[in-house]
């Protein structure tokens, strides 16, 4: 159990998909202005992530490395992410539209976004067994989750400041994603 706990806090913190590896800016800066779209984000990155982590690690162990197809994993991870995808794109336009429409051209953008596609390398590439994969993919997304929307509260504060004109929109927020990921560099020392 402590394992797991220790595998949460780093994925979550230490090992920050967004902050520490910096993966998946796009929809990072992209969907972070309002704080209902980056909550919405953040929950469709949870689930998109955590199924397709989980969906990966079994097609990875149970077909392509049975049958020595590890060369084709880019191609079989990109068809689970971007089907994934798909159903949370008709499940959030039949149950919430409003967030369907906020979100736009971003949800789908979670096809190509590679942190999915990240996490997904990492859990094979760390050789974590189910559980491992599972609980890594579940933190990966909550750390992807907790800071877009730290970023989002941020930048809601940035739209009410007087911000020089060249470091306005993208400039303000790279800038504010930096100073971000220095904050989350402190939790590197503590496992």
């Amino acid at each position: 159990m402590g394992e797991y706990i220790l595998l949460a806090l780093s994925c979550i913190l230490i090992n920050n998909i967004l902050l520490a590896q910096y993966l998946g800016n796009c929809p990072f800066l992209g969907t972070s202005k309002k704080m209902e779209t980056a909550v919405g984000m953040a929950m469709a990155v949870v689930f998109v992530l955590v199924l397709a982590g989980v969906i990966t690690w079994v097609v990875d162990a149970y077909m392509l490395k049975k049958f020595g197809l590890e060369y084709l994993r880019t191609i079989a991870f990109i068809l689970v992410i971007a089907s994934l995808v798909q159903f949370v794109e008709m499940f959030l336009k039949k149950s919430i539209p409003a967030l369907y429409a906020g979100l736009g051209i971003f949800l789908p953008l979670i096809t190509t976004n590679c942190a999915v596609m990240g996490v997904c390398l990492i859990n094979i590439n760390e050789e974590y067994t189910f559980m491992q994969a599972l609980v890594a993919s579940f933190s990966y997304a909550s750390g992807f989750g907790l800071a877009l929307i730290l970023f989002a509260g941020v930048r809601e504060r940035i739209l009410l400041a007087r911000v020089p004109k060249p470091l306005q929109d993208t400039s303000i927020g790279l800038i504010t994603a930096g100073i971000l990921s220095l904050a989350f560099l402190a939790f590197k020392g503590m496992v």
